[in-house]
């Protein structure tokens, strides 16, 4: 069983039995983080979707201090790798078997220039993680996009986390879209609320999921974990 564990905004920690992985480690600056970068410990990987600040967040001081493997796309990878940690880079739509699971990162429609410096252009992604015999999709920050039904032929998801806060990616209703191509058995909501800009009741998308979808919805506050 995986259990995945909620930090706000786009941040998971999953762990399987291989492994931890951190996902978009945002957390000092997020004002609705419930830890701080220095309460995560036995970190084995950092995985990135893009570069933004709400996204590459702490990652430095985290893999530093930990040890995580940083997985990102090439110039993320490249960024981390000079400001000292170790990293693995990857391409989007190429993927890796790791000790923890295999990462591959596919599609995401969104910008991605870091705010660290010094700066880098990358390709924003969404991230297929699949370990103990469960594929989760974590999308990142992204549009509806056709690549989202392809997944959804591709794959058989246990899990999807996909952003609902709008006006920087997708709003409920195309995430609820998302969730009527990907058929994952289980989605969780995220990149909302965050700040006023992207406010959202995520209890009414539930309903619609469950409402209009076979999948299952998983509204998790901060510190509240899932297993699928």
């Amino acid at each position: 069983m995986a259990r995945l564990t909620w930090h706000a905004h786009s941040c998971f920690e999953y762990q399987t039995t291989h492994g931890k992985i951190l996902i978009d480690p945002f957390l000092s600056d997020n004002p609705k983080a419930d830890v701080s970068p220095d309460e995560l410990d036995q970190i084995d990987a950092i995985v990135l979707s893009h570069g933004h600040g709400d996204h590459w967040g702490d990652t430095v001081s985290i893999a530093k201090r930990t040890g995580a493997l940083v997985v990102a796309a090439y110039e993320l990878a490249q960024l981390a790798m000079e400001q000292g940690c170790e990293a693995h880079p990857l391409a989007c739509g190429g993927g890796h078997e790791f000790p923890f699971g295999h990462v591959k990162l596919v599609p995401a429609a969104h910008g991605s220039m870091t705010e660290a410096d010094p700066k880098y252009s990358t390709t924003a992604c969404g991230i297929v993680i699949t370990a103990d015999e469960r594929v989760l999709y974590h999308a990142g920050d992204t549009a509806l996009t056709a690549d989202i039904q392809l997944l959804g032929r591709l794959y058989a998801f246990d899990c999807a986390c996909l952003p609902i806060g709008d006006n920087f990616t997708m709003g409920p209703d195309d995430a609820l879209h998302a969730v009527k191509f990907l058929e994952p058995k289980l989605v969780v909501p995220m990149h909302y609320d965050t700040f006023d800009l992207i406010a959202q009741d995520a209890e009414a998308w539930k309903a619609r999921v469950e409402g209009e979808t076979s999948t299952q919805c998983a509204v998790l506050t901060p510190g509240e974990s899932v297993d699928f």
